[in-house]
């Protein structure tokens, strides 16, 4: 492992289920959400001064958007978020009619569309589905017949998008049209037992970095599905990560302690903190959803 790799936990938040870590650029924050736990918590890049706030469903994750505030994903759909007063407010409703689903992981694209997906919330059945919100208001259905749905992200240049069905430890990769329609769905990597593919991130050389629930690591792979990288935790449930910082080169990665025993638990005092570790490559600008 790079010497410059070497995680530090820079909140330990006890999150049940942390997930959804993303670089603010322009607050110069960390988000991150506790699904289970619902709440949303929010940090400076070294980690101090720490906010959180409690939702009213599980959020699958927040992003920023175009008119300064932010978008949180909670069972039903879409809401606005508020810090200042807290309120979550109705902005698109997305399988309300599936109430055993809610929604896990979200990207933003350099278009400013809303890539996202939802999962059975048992983890039983196939009824999650990849969706994109386009910069004009309309919902699109992209993919469907996930367990769990993670990812997605996509290629610095805009043509290749990856999503993941975690329970097959299946990574897709998809031809990413300019319309904002996906074609060619194929298998980019089948990883062995044990290495669930959780949330993932490109960096500006196109490697894509995978979190990998239950292995207690975060692995780098070239655009061809080499492994070149690997960075080790100290807890075993690693679930997104995020660059950011001034040069995009600080990797902020959420982890849960969910399915852990007592003794497992006892073990990794640290599982559901924040970690933060060094790159010597830069990630990609974060990007900010285009509301109209």
């Amino acid at each position: 492992m790079n010497n410059l790799m070497q995680p530090q936990c820079i909140w330990d938040a006890g999150a049940h289920l942390g997930e959804g870590a993303l670089w603010h650029a322009a607050a110069r924050a960390v988000y991150f959400v506790d699904i289970k736990g619902r709440r949303i918590h929010r940090c400076a890049p070294d980690g101090g001064d720490r906010r959180s706030w409690e939702a009213p469903g599980q959020p699958g994750f927040v992003v920023p958007s175009a008119d300064g505030g932010l978008v949180c994903a909670l069972e039903d759909g879409l809401y606005r978020f508020d810090e200042a007063s807290g309120a979550f407010t109705p902005l698109h409703k997305v399988e309300a009619e599936l109430p055993g689903n809610r929604f896990n992981d979200g990207y933003v694209d350099a278009g400013g569309n809303l890539w996202f997906g939802s999962m059975d919330d048992a983890q039983a059945q196939p009824s999650g589905a990849l969706y994109r919100l386009g910069r004009d208001g309309e919902l699109a259905r992209a993919d469907a017949g996930y367990v769990i749905t993670n990812g997605p992200a996509i290629s610095p240049d805009g043509r290749t998008l990856y999503h993941t069905d975690t329970p097959l430890r299946r990574v897709y990769a998809f031809a990413l049209r300019p319309d904002g329609s996906l074609a060619g769905k194929r298998v980019f990597l089948q990883l062995p037992e044990g290495s669930r593919p959780d949330g993932m991130a490109v960096d500006c050389e196109g490697h894509l970095w995978i979190a990998l629930f239950g292995a207690g690591r975060v692995e780098r792979y070239t655009a061809a599905g080499r492994l070149v990288d690997s960075v080790r935790f100290p807890c075993t449930n690693i679930t997104k990560l995020a660059f950011g910082g001034a040069d995009l080169r600080t990797a902020y990665v959420t982890t849960a302690w969910k399915g852990l025993s007592p003794a497992q638990r006892a073990g990794q005092p640290l599982a559901g903190g924040l970690f933060a570790f060094r790159v010597e490559t830069p990630g990609l600008p974060p990007n900010v959803l285009a509301l109209v």
